[in-house]
């Protein structure tokens, strides 16, 4: 595949995400009545679903990685090239953008918001650490031992997050810049940013050292055997 194409593919991809993000937001809290652990219920469902499919469609083509530290971990471990990492990081938040432009304008929503969601506890940014170093342990992992069963375990993984972290799962720094730019249920203050995409990078970073560690003692083991 051509660059274009991949990058069209990464761009498509994270605005599907963030439509589903959003939109499912949204018809989750106009349903649930003020019951946001039904909303949010709604939400992680539909989010773990869609993101399912579109790594299993989108995949062959791009990598499906919808993610800047997915990508920033690729080009580290030597299996992304520098420029097509930074094509893709440009795709993934033009992406993200146009992604919640199009499930504020599906439900009839002013195009143009600021969240006013504070989320600025050091909890919430550790929930963020934790949360993206288990979505890179989870592919690096996997990458090496079960490619296939990627999809399943990403789509489960971010789904189980919404719940077990207390900043729902944001774990990508793509999402969480386009998130500030909706006022409604999946929405997060743009003073809120930089704490959540900072645990994103650092959680990336952990769990790529820590794969390369775990990888090695077990090359190391087998040899010794």
């Amino acid at each position: 595949m051509t660059l274009a194409r991949r990058a069209a593919a990464e761009a498509i991809g994270t605005a599907l995400l963030l439509a589903i993000v959003v939109g499912s937001g949204i018809m989750g809290e106009r349903l649930a009545n003020g019951n946001l652990a039904v909303a949010l219920l709604a939400n992680s469902l539909a989010t773990g679903a869609g993101l399912y499919v579109l790594i299993v469609m989108l995949g062959p083509i791009s990598g499906a990685h919808f993610n800047p530290v997915v990508s920033g971990v690729s080009a580290w471990e030597g299996q992304l090239p520098a420029r097509t990492c930074a094509v893709y990081v440009v795709a993934q938040v033009i992406g993200a953008l146009a992604g919640v432009a199009a499930a504020h304008a599906m439900f009839g929503l002013p195009l143009l918001q600021v969240s006013t969601h504070l989320r600025p506890t050091p909890g919430e940014g550790l929930g963020e650490v934790i949360a993206t170093f288990g979505l890179v342990l989870v592919i690096l992992l996997l990458s090496r031992f079960r490619r296939d069963a990627i999809p399943v375990a990403v789509a489960a993984f971010i789904t189980s997050a919404y719940w077990f972290t207390s900043s729902t799962s944001f774990a990508n720094p793509a999402v969480t810049l386009a998130r500030a730019t909706t006022n409604t249920f999946a929405g997060i203050s743009p003073s809120s940013v930089p704490l959540f995409v900072g645990g994103q990078i650092v959680g990336g970073a952990v769990a790529t050292a820590f794969a390369r560690w775990l990888l090695r003692r077990n090359q190391t083991t087998q040899g010794e055997l």
